[in-house]
């Protein structure tokens, strides 16, 4: 991809105001709370007084929910880096007003999964405005893992990288396989719902081999792939398991790369750099890398404002008003996958 020296789009993010997320009253009580029980059918507590906050104000262990009522707003931001101004069209201050990244908290969710908070504050007022970068469930219990003054690494487009590693062989229609950084926009790609379909972007990024950005590696046989299938960790992964080794209430199953870790047949290979490839069509689709489904990028406006900037700016530039549906498939989280074991899944007897 060619360097872009143009300044970057403004940015539309939906945040929440702090208030809505508060600590649950068992978390205010004092004592460690019962993180087992994040888990347990019912286990909702009402909401105390104490808001997500900046990191001083704020201790591990805490429980915190979001509103039944929170209501996003949306934040336009301009510029680059942990200060940036408010653009025109947003429902928040005025345009040109600073608005400052100042701390960073990671909660564990109900499944086991992280989530990341951003706190973003309006200088003009000094409001406080909460930004989840992975979906919040209101009436949920979040337990507080770490708090950060800094937040580091963590910009608005940080979190959420659905891609594959160079290399990743990719079915085409009527001509086999092939790797993915020589598809071209046009090309004809196989998926598994539609049948051949054009694609649109390939848009690429290299990104440092650290923390979220590291990929997974699927070492080859492990689901039915032919060789090792190197994704970004959210990518997900499709599988069909109906009758007796159906999982849910659907056989169809999307399963995000992370998930799969278990340092024997996936494992993340972290250190120097990944060059990430993501494929985009007119609609979210399922189609074959290294012989096994997955998913294609699916163009949303909260994906596009998480992706790394290089992958953000190719997409808009090119499918300035694409916005897609997610494919509907059940997605399995962590606690599931606990419960019927990783290798249940890695012991595929069946074809897609």
């Amino acid at each position: 991809m060619q360097a872009r020296t143009m300044l970057p789009p403004d940015r539309p993010v939906h945040v929440f105001e702090a208030g809505a997320i508060r600590g649950s009253t068992r978390g205010n009580l004092g004592g460690p709370p019962d993180l087992g029980g994040l888990c347990a059918p019912g286990g909702i507590y009402p909401l105390g007084p104490d808001p997500l906050d900046l990191a001083d104000l704020c201790a591990p262990g805490d429980i915190y929910q979001l509103a039944r009522d929170a209501r996003l707003r949306r934040l336009v931001l301009a510029g680059q880096g942990s200060t940036q101004t408010i653009a025109s069209q947003s429902g928040i201050g005025q345009p040109g007003d600073r608005v400052s990244l100042v701390a960073r908290h990671v909660l564990m969710g109900p499944e086991g999964d992280t989530l990341d908070v951003l706190m973003i504050r309006h200088e003009a007022g000094g409001a406080l405005y909460a930004l989840p970068l992975s979906p919040m469930v209101p009436r949920t219990e979040y337990a507080l893992l770490e708090s950060h003054e800094d937040p580091g690494e963590a910009r608005l487009a940080d979190l959420i990288c659905v891609a594959f590693g160079t290399g990743t062989m990719i079915a085409v229609a009527g001509q086999g396989q092939q790797p993915i950084e020589s598809l071209v926009p046009g090309q004809m790609i196989l998926t598994r719902d539609n049948g051949p379909q054009p694609l649109r972007v390939v848009a690429r990024a290299r990104l440092r081999a650290l923390g979220r950005f590291a990929p997974v590696v699927i070492s080859a046989g492990t689901l039915g792939n032919v060789g090792n299938l190197v994704v970004s960790p959210h990518h997900r992964i499709f599988l069909y398991r109906r009758g007796s080794r159906q999982i849910g209430e659907s056989p169809e199953l999307l399963v995000q790369a992370r998930h799969l870790v278990d340092n024997d047949h996936v494992w993340r290979r972290e250190g120097g750099f990944v060059d990430y490839h993501a494929l985009v069509f007119d609609r979210h689709e399922i189609i074959y890398a290294e012989g096994i489904p997955c998913e294609s990028l699916m163009v949303t406006d909260t994906t596009l404002n998480l992706l790394p900037d290089e992958l953000g700016t190719e997409i808009r530039a090119r499918l300035p008003n694409l916005r897609h549906l997610q494919h509907s498939g059940t997605e399995a989280g962590r606690e599931t996958l606990a419960r019927i074991g990783r290798e249940a899944l890695f012991r595929r007897r069946d074809t897609d």
